[in-house]
């Protein structure tokens, strides 16, 4: 497998060389150079790693082999506090939940970046070289990442977070890990201005090549293909064709489960479930891709205006034309607004995407809902994905099953799900510490001088 860049100008790469550099050298997301078929399984009694490298063994080899693949997977996801890794539970008829959260940091990001942190460090050491993470997290992404490469030998680590606007739980777990390779920054700014300033790094090519820069969130290939994954699992387990609803910000999840499509397996539709931040919303509904102000929610790891990885689903509407897909998004970054041909957006929103999105008020309510009607608790983000859900599955939506993906432990989200119950979730036991543990973090400006002066200081 190859891969070229959504911007049209950067130079095909192997899979390992694309695991390491994240974001492409003329500023664009790695994709593979075509959608491989999904092989059937090869037994109805595989595991969740059995499947995962038959997923995903096509956009590793030759780099990885599948010994080495099946080696990876055994131990990613052998921190999974649950036998099924993602399991399927039916709350209603014709509605399930895909539990992502069983990872060691209680979020669905956990799926793909403890086997990430696996190959990163399978790769170097064959290599004999080291890298240093740069990345932006709204809440989730953060923990994951750190907790995924804490151990590793030949990275080192430094997230951005936007200050005051992730979760205690979601911040406390980034900045009480106590290894020497790790770093949780707070940002005065949005996650937005996180994302900017690491994308802006990456494209100060000296900066770069002098820190051996490389990425762990979406827009990192591997991240994406490794949640591909659960939604082959989910939709294998069904008789029909399902749909998914999916709490998104950033798209990665989401196009994720479009490339599962693409690949074969028996999915009939998404439905994207946004909160008051609502940009994606908009732009199935309405055509409508134009920015607003962030506006901090219940749901922090959806406050984001600047989808990263729409970028990627743009470059396919686009008859993957990278100059094309250059030319709307530089567009985006200087007005605000990305404009599509309907024509174009038709034929890939109509019949794949649904949308809607619900503010904190709604979110609430549906907390409470979920708890009276099945006794189960959901986070905020996954409580707009139930909600949805219920909009569109009712007497008159479409048949089959409707998958929504439960995003987040609901204890990393205590304050929200206490206020819509009136009872406070627990964190699991190997996290019952976590408000007794010392903080290790920093404040720096949303200023690119300083961040890059504090990521340079920090690069061993």
């Amino acid at each position: 497998m190859r891969y070229v860049s959504t911007r049209g100008r950067a130079p095909e790469l192997g899979f390992a060389d694309v695991l390491l550099a994240g974001l492409a050298n003329d500023g664009g997301l790695y994709v593979p150079s075509h959608w491989p078929k999904l092989t059937p399984r090869r037994s109805s009694a595989g595991s969740y790693v059995d499947r995962a490298v038959e997923v995903m063994l096509p956009f590793v080899e030759p780099d990885i082999d599948e010994v080495t693949l099946t080696h990876l997977c055994t131990e990613a996801y052998s921190t999974f506090r649950h036998p099924a890794v993602v399991p399927l539970v039916q709350t209603g008829a014709n509605q399930w939940v895909q539990e992502l959260f069983h990872g060691p940091t209680l979020a669905f990001k956990d799926v793909a970046l403890q086997l990430v942190g696996k190959m990163f460090d399978h790769v170097l050491a064959q290599r004999g070289q080291r890298v240093t993470i740069v990345g932006a997290t709204s809440g989730d992404t953060g923990s994951a990442a750190i907790d995924g490469v804490s151990g590793c030998d030949n990275v080192d680590i430094v997230i951005l977070y936007p200050l005051g606007r992730t979760s205690d739980v979601q911040r406390r777990q980034m900045t009480t890990v106590d290894a020497p390779n790790a770093h949780a920054v707070a940002v005065e700014g949005t996650f937005d201005d996180c994302q900017d300033l690491v994308k802006a790094m990456f494209n100060d090519a000296a900066f770069r090549e002098r820190n051996r820069l490389s990425a762990v969130n979406s827009i990192n290939w591997a991240r994406v293909m490794a949640q591909t994954v659960y939604y082959v699992v989910a939709s294998e387990t069904f008789a029909e064709p399902a749909t998914f609803v999916v709490p998104t910000g950033n798209f990665g999840n989401v196009l994720a489960g479009w490339i599962a499509r693409e690949m074969g397996a028996p999915i009939r539709d998404f439905v994207l479930a946004s909160n008051t931040n609502d940009i994606l919303t908009r732009f199935v509904n309405d055509g409508d891709m134009t920015a607003r102000p962030v506006e901090p929610t219940l749901s922090p790891s959806m406050d984001i205006q600047v989808s990263s990885n729409f970028e990627r689903l743009l470059f396919e509407m686009n008859g993957r034309d990278g100059g094309m897909t250059s030319e709307q998004l530089d567009q985006f970054r200087q007005v605000g607004r990305l404009d599509v041909e309907p024509d174009q957006r038709s034929e890939f929103v109509d019949g794949t995407f649904r949308a809607a999105a619900f503010d904190d008020d709604a979110t609430l309510s549906e907390i409470e809902r979920v708890h009276a009607d099945t006794g189960m608790f959901v986070d905020p983000h996954t409580a707009t994905g139930t909600a949805a859900a219920r909009l569109f599955g009712g007497p008159d939506g479409p048949p089959g099953p409707m998958v929504t993906l439960a995003t987040a432990h609901p204890a990393k989200f205590p304050d929200a799900v206490e206020q819509a119950t009136g009872i406070r979730p627990e964190l699991p036991p190997h996290l019952s510490d976590l408000f007794d543990r010392h903080e290790r973090t920093q404040t720096v400006a949303n200023d690119l001088d300083e961040v890059q002066a504090l990521v340079e200081s920090l690069t061993r």
